[in-house]
C-alpha cells in the first residue's frame, strides 16, 4: 500500500487496520516515508472505497472486493464496531502530523453515525455487526455475559466523545468536532466552554470563559455545509471566511474573557450511493445518516447470551425483493423530496414513490435500536423496477428455501466461522474464487468441523465447489472418522461456475448425536477439492 497499490481484497480487515494504526505511529516516531505512505494510503483507500454511509467496513469481517460489494445488502454480518474503533485511531494519527478537515470530517462521520449508533440506550449492551441488509437488525450484548471483541473497544468507544473535539498543534487551537464540552488549555492560561444541541441545532457556541491569550483559532468547515453558507460572529461582529468546505477557517487574535463566537453549520439533505451498487442509496442530513425502523418481528437473541455464536443477528432474513423501493425518473432528485417532520428535529418524510411501502420517517440512525431497519434503499427507474423485482423473487425464494432447510453452516477458509465450528487441520490451506473463501487439503493433511445436527437424522450434507479444477481431485468424507463417500472431481462437470453437490448421511451415522465432525482427507497422491462452504441441511 506505501506504493499506492489496493490489494486489501478479501482480507480479514480488523487484522489490518491495527497493522497500519501501527506503520502510521513508527512514520511519526522515526519519519520513515515508506510507512507514512502506507497509512495515508489505506487510509485513504478505506475510507473512500471501502466503507458505507455510517463509516463502518468489512462484511463476514473480510474486505469485499469491487464485485462483491452486493454482499453488503445480501448478509447480515457488516460492519463490526472494533474496525471503526481501530480506523478513528488511525485517523487520529494521521491527523497529528497533518491537521486536515477531511480527517475531521470522516472521524464525525463514523462518531455519529457507528460508534453512537453501538451501544444500547438502556440495557448498555454493545453491537458486534451492523448488518446494511434492508430490514434486518442488530444484536446487543448481555452486560456482564458476552464479551466480544466489541465488547472491550466498545467500552473504549464510549468514554472517547470528549477525545477529538479540540486538538492543539503548538500553540494552535483546532476545533473540530461540535459538541458541547469545557477546554481548560491550561498552557494557555484560558477556558473554552462550547454550547450547542448540535445535530439538532445547526450551530454553535464558543465561549472565553476564563484567561487571556493570544493564539490562532482554527474552526472545521464541514466538508457537509455548501460552498459560502458558513458564517462565522466573532463578538456578534461577521468575519470573513477564506476556505471551502473540508478545510479550517483561522482566526488569529487576542483572546479575552467573555469573547463569544458563533458558528452557523447550516445542514442539507444528500444521498450517497453503496460503493460499486449505485442503485442502493443512503440518505444524509448534514453528517447524519438517516435511517428509518421498519419493524420487531422475529428479532431473535436481540440481547445475546454468552453462547460462541451470540453475536450474530440471527433472526429471519426478510426477503430483498419485499423491502421498499424507493421510484424516481431520476434519483438525484430524492434527497430534495424529504419533508420535515414538525417540531422532530432531523425527522423526515419520504415524499416519493415507494413499493412495498414502511410506515415509518427517516431519523437519526443512531436514534434506532431494538429495531428492524433501513439504512440503504433501492432506487430504480420505474422501468429498471419491472425486469429487477422479476429476477430477483426468484433468486430470493430459492436462498430463503435453502436457509430454512440448514441445520448448521460452515463459510470455509475464514477465520471467525472456522474458529466457532473448532476446526482441526494438516497440511490445509485457504484461498479466494470469485469473491469468495474456500479450504482445501493435500498429502498426509486433512480438515475437519464440529457441526451440530440438534440430533435430527433426514440429513444431507451440501458441499459448494467450482466446476472448473485443475486436475482431477481425489478425496474421502467422513463423518465422526466413519467414510460418507469417496469423491472424484473427474466425475464433476467442468463448468467455470460454481455448483454444490449434496451427500444424503445415513441415519446410522446421526441416531441419538447432538454434533458430528466432518472430515475432509485427500487420497493418497491427490487433494481435496477446494470446498466454498458445507450446509447440514434437511432432506427434502
Amino acid at each position: 500500500l506505501s506504493k499506492g497499490i489496493d490489494n486489501l481484497d478479501n482480507k480479514h480487515a480488523n487484522t489490518q487496520i491495527p497493522k497500519f494504526v501501527g506503520f502510521e505511529r513508527i512514520a511519526e516516531v522515526d519519519g520513515d516515508e515508506k510507512f507514512a505512505k502506507a497509512g495515508s494510503y489505506f487510509w485513504e483507500t478505506v475510507t473512500k472505497n471501502r466503507s458505507l454511509a455510517f463509516g463502518g467496513n468489512s462484511r463476514k469481517e473480510h474486505f469485499p472486493s469491487t464485485s462483491a460489494s452486493i454482499d453488503y445488502i445480501n448478509e447480515d454480518d457488516g460492519p463490526e464496531s472494533c474496525n471503526s474503533y481501530n480506523m478513528l485511531k488511525l485517523t487520529e494519527d494521521l491527523f497529528r502530523v497533518n491537521p486536515e478537515a477531511k480527517y475531521a470530517d470522516y472521524y464525525e462521520r463514523t462518531l455519529y453515525n457507528h460508534i453512537l449508533s453501538t451501544q444500547h440506550p438502556q440495557h448498555g449492551g454493545y453491537v458486534y455487526f451492523t448488518p446494511a441488509r434492508p430490514r434486518h437488525y442488530r444484536i446487543y450484548s448481555a452486560p456482564e455475559k458476552a464479551m466480544w471483541c466489541c465488547v472491550g473497544t466498545g467500552m473504549e468507544n464510549h468514554g472517547k466523545y470528549n477525545q477529538f473535539i479540540y486538538t492543539h498543534q503548538g500553540d494552535s487551537l483546532y476545533v473540530n468536532l461540535f459538541i458541547p464540552s469545557e477546554l481548560n488549555w491550561e498552557k494557555q492560561g484560558v477556558k473554552i466552554r462550547q454550547e450547542t444541541n448540535f445535530p439538532s441545532e445547526e450551530g454553535t457556541r464558543l465561549k472565553i470563559t476564563e484567561g487571556t491569550a493570544e493564539f490562532p483559532l482554527f474552526l472545521r468547515y464541514p466538508g457537509w455545509i455548501k460552498e459560502g453558507e458558513m458564517k462565522i460572529k466573532v463578538n456578534s461582529e461577521e468575519i470573513e471566511i477564506i476556505g471551502k468546505p473540508s478545510s479550517y477557517v483561522k482566526i488569529d487574535r487576542n483572546w479575552q474573557k467573555g469573547d463569544i463566537v458563533d458558528v452557523s453549520l447550516p445542514m442539507h439533505n444528500h444521498m450517497e450511493r453503496l460503493p460499486n451498487v449505485p442503485q442502493y442509496v443512503a440518505f444524509f442530513h448534514g453528517p447524519i445518516l438517516l435511517g428509518a425502523p421498519s419493524g420487531s418481528e422475529d428479532l431473535k437473541g436481540l440481547i445475546a447470551d454468552d453462547s460462541r455464536f451470540g453475536q450474530y443477528p440471527s433472526g429471519r432474513r426478510l426477503p430483498i425483493n419485499e423491502a421498499p423501493i424507493l421510484l424516481a425518473d431520476h434519483t438525484k432528485e430524492l434527497p430534495e423530496s424529504l419533508e420535515s417532520v414538525e417540531n422532530e428535529p432531523l425527522h423526515f418524510k419520504i415524499n416519493s414513490e415507494m413499493k412495498n411501502p414502511i410506515d415509518a420517517d427517516l431519523q437519526p440512525f443512531y436514534t434506532i435500536h431494538d429495531s428492524r431497519y433501513m439504512m440503504y434503499w433501492l432506487s430504480l427507474t420505474p422501468e429498471e423496477y419491472e425486469s429487477y423485482t422479476d429476477s430477483l423473487a426468484n433468486i430470493e425464494a430459492k436462498k430463503l428455501a435453502l436457509e430454512k432447510r440448514t441445520i448448521d453452516y460452515v463459510a470455509t477458509g475464514e477465520q471467525q466461522p472456522e474458529s466457532d465450528h473448532f476446526m482441526e487441520k494438516k497440511n490445509s490451506g485457504t484461498g479466494n474464487n470469485r469473491d469468495e473463501f474456500w479450504r482445501s487439503a493435500h498429502g498426509d493433511g486433512y480438515f475437519s468441523y464440529q457441526m451440530k445436527t440438534n440430533k435430527e437424522t433426514g440429513l444431507s450434507l451440501m458441499l459448494r465447489y467450482f466446476g472448473f479444477e485443475w486436475g482431477d481431485k481425489r478425496f474421502d468424507i467422513y463423518i465422526d472418522d466413519e467414510r460418507l463417500t469417496s469423491v472424484n472431481t473427474k466425475e464433476h462437470t467442468r463448468i467455470s461456475q460454481f455448483q454444490e453437490m449434496s451427500y444424503e448421511i445415513p441415519d446410522s451415522m446421526l441416531d441419538g448425536k447432538k454434533s458430528i465432525r466432518v472430515k475432509f482427507q485427500p487420497r493418497e497422491g491427490s487433494a481435496t477439492s477446494e470446498i466454498y462452504f458445507l450446509r447440514l441441511i434437511r432432506n427434502q
